[in-house]
């Protein structure tokens, strides 16, 4: 049985794996949050036309997927700005338009055949070359220094975009970067993934996240080492049972969430929970909204209306009353998460 590291390209599509697990929890989670799990799958529909095109004109499939899935992100997201009601029709003529004008061309390219659909559409360990993993890896720290630097911008849009667009955010100028990341993300992840199955390496290790977090920091930690994890294991099951690396990656984002929930459900079983749930507010938390963070062991209490209020996955719990002090105001100086109680 040979060494997955003594071949080149595993090697590579290993690496490809690495920075697909990175990058595609991180903007998942803000995909999630604005209830967009699914674009990923218009976009790789997309994407494939660009596959296509490549292909045919004998140019680097990669950056012409690129171009192609960009151009629908924006579009896209100007079809959600305007929120006219042919806008469901529009998207649709799009996706379904992208990925059969992808097979079309790809079956009319002169070394188009069966084999090179079902890579780009399941992901393949065989197509990752070292020339693509130099693309993926610029476009893989595009995605992650973007997010990073604008983290607390897309949270609080994510999570009320009316209060941010009242706050002075650049909430369009924001959306459509997202979107582009997403696209960047997609073109990312096909040679391993596969462009039909992209969607669910930013879903489900986010959902699993939310499950085991116990704030958002805490929850897109667990999603990247759930991704990054599946993505990478993937790749060395599909190497060993030749099976498409794709599908590997996501039955196993599958059987991590499926093991996350099962036990989270026992432990609730035999623990009662020690906390009460916190009342809502319509407020988002972050650096400048004036309400003083705390650290509080592994999470951040935020002090709202003399209340403590903490994210616990998917719900915010009550902490118990609190009256601020000089500590709590000096606490207030470490950067919290932006969040909504």
């Amino acid at each position: 049985m040979p060494d997955v590291l003594v071949l080149d390209f595993m090697r590579a599509s290993l690496l490809a794996a690495l920075l697909v697990g990175l990058a595609a929890p991180i903007v998942g989670v803000f995909l999630v949050q604005r209830k967009m799990s699914l674009i990923g799958d218009g976009l790789g529909h997309v994407a494939l036309a660009g596959v296509g095109v490549g292909i045919f004109t004998g140019t680097e499939p990669v950056l012409t997927a690129l171009v192609a899935a960009v151009l629908a992100a924006v579009a896209i997201e100007l079809i959600r700005t305007l929120g006219r009601t042919s806008g469901d029709l529009a998207l649709a003529v799009m996706f379904y338009g992208g990925i059969a004008a992808g097979v079309v061309i790809i079956a009319k390219s002169p070394t188009g055949t069966p084999a090179n659909l079902n890579a780009y559409l399941f992901g393949s360990i065989n197509t990752v070359s070292r020339n693509d993993l130099v693309t993926f890896a610029v476009l893989a720290g595009i995605v992650l220094l973007t997010t990073s630097l604008l983290r607390g911008q897309l949270f609080a849009i994510a999570q009320d975009e009316e209060y941010a667009l009242a706050a002075g955010l650049p909430v369009k100028t924001v959306n459509i970067i997202l979107s582009i990341l997403t696209a960047v993300t997609v073109v990312v992840s096909m040679r391993v993934v596969g462009l039909l199955l992209i969607s669910a390496l930013m879903i489900l290790p986010n959902a699993t996240g939310q499950a085991l977090g116990r704030s958002f920091r805490s929850s897109v930690r667990w999603a990247v080492i759930v991704g990054v994890l599946s993505a990478v294991g993937g790749v060395v099951i599909s190497f060993y049972a030749d099976t498409p690396s794709g599908g590997s990656i996501v039955l196993l984002t599958i059987a991590a969430f499926l093991l996350a929930t099962v036990g989270l459900a026992l432990v609730r079983l035999v623990r009662p929970r020690a906390h009460e749930s916190a009342e809502a507010h319509e407020h988002v938390h972050w650096d400048d909204c004036g309400h003083p963070a705390v650290p509080h062991g592994d999470h951040v209490d935020y002090l709202h209306d003399g209340h403590r209020h903490a994210s616990h996955g998917d719900h915010w719990d009550e902490h118990g009353q609190h009256h601020a002090s000089p500590h709590d105001q000096d606490g207030a100086a470490a950067t919290p998460e932006r969040s909504t109680t």
